[in-house]
């Protein structure tokens, strides 16, 4: 089992950036792919980054490529979300997402765990 907790969402104006972190308690942080996605009001909820176990492969959605960065640190079973630039239609609540696997995915259904989420507001 993994409790996922994402910090660091805010209000901040466009062109901004914001730093999202995601703490992960459990054991074999270090086996397990993770990923951001996001869900706008009256949204579906999408995929954002995602990041394999190593750090090495990482997958960005169209829309935040170049803006955001995803990393990981292992030893303090934390994976992070840097987001540059940010724009009104960033604007969402941010979760955090495991795979019991260690190569990264963009489908929701391919994720075991989730956080709470964490609102990200862009005003113009």
């Amino acid at each position: 089992q993994v409790q996922l907790v994402e910090s660091g969402g805010g209000l901040v104006q466009a062109g901004g950036s914001l730093r999202l972190s995601c703490a992960a308690s459990g054991r074999s942080f270090g086996r397990y792919a993770m990923g951001w996605f996001r869900q706008a009001p009256g949204k579906e909820r999408e995929f954002v980054a995602a990041i394999s176990w190593s750090g090495g492969p990482i997958s960005y959605a169209d829309s935040v490529k170049g803006r955001f960065t995803i990393s990981r640190d292992n030893a303090k079973n934390t994976v992070y979300l840097q987001m540059n630039n940010l724009k009104p239609e960033d604007t969402a609540v941010y979760y955090c997402a495991a795979r019991k696997d260690l190569i990264v995915a963009r489908a929701r259904n391919a994720y075991d765990y989730w956080g709470q989420g964490t609102q990200v507001t862009v005003s113009s």
